[in-house]
């Protein structure tokens, strides 16, 4: 394996995945919600500067082509574990994130059977988009948990009444739990939307792999 530029970048975009998870052990939250959204923000950025250089700089590679795929799948299963683990289980959740989770491991397992041939299961513009829709709901929900957290810090020593004084327009808000309870909102749904877009998307490319697959898993006759 040769230590280029994009291959740094996998292998460091594959360490950062269990950071995510790891976060929560060591800082409270915000803090642990803040450290996680820049680590996953981060390393979707990476996946796409390290593909650009690896296609601009000729430096494309077995190794990386081979990483590249686990890396990515790591990050988004360990951040839906989290994001599913701290959301009470609500099922608008776990249901999408039920079906990509099936998906990458069925999708995984099945280029794992296919060996020398799973280079025709080749990763189509429909999956890219998929990954991208993955990762921009998985940063959404977890800028949505940043602002409940700010929230209950804004809140801490008040009153029920006094906060629900606030909140109804009663009470001046000299806090801003107004504007951070509209974000919350905001981004509750727009998270919520993406990742059932992205399960859509998730299951269209794994029936779109398993179609391909299908005549290299017929028994000889």
């Amino acid at each position: 394996m040769r230590w280029t530029v994009p291959n740094i970048l996998t292998v460091v975009r594959l360490l950062a995945a269990p950071g995510v998870a790891i976060a929560f052990l060591y800082f409270t939250r915000p803090g642990a919600d803040w450290f996680a959204l820049v680590l996953f923000v981060g390393a979707a950025v990476t996946d796409w500067i390290d593909g650009f250089i690896a296609r601009s700089w000729k430096q494309e590679s077995r190794f990386g082509a081979m990483l590249d795929p686990i890396a990515d799948k790591a990050m988004v299963i360990i951040a839906l574990l989290v994001i599913v683990g701290y959301s009470s289980m609500s099922p608008w959740l776990v249901l999408p994130a039920t079906v990509i989770v099936f998906r990458e491991v069925f999708v995984s397992g099945l280029r794992e059977f296919l060996g020398a041939q799973a280079k025709l299961l080749s990763v189509t513009n429909l999956a890219k988009w998929k990954t991208t829709a993955q990762m921009v709901a998985i940063a959404v929900l977890f800028s949505r948990d940043i602002f409940l957290y700010h929230m209950l810090d804004r809140t801490a020593g008040m009153g029920e009444a006094t906060v629900e004084g606030i909140m109804n327009g009663r009470i001046a808000d000299e806090v801003g739990l107004l504007w951070l309870a509209q974000l919350r909102d905001i981004a509750g749904v727009a998270g919520v939307t993406l990742l059932w877009i992205a399960a859509a998307l998730t299951l269209i490319t794994g029936w779109d792999y398993f179609r391909k697959s299908l005549p290299f898993l017929k028994d000889p006759a």
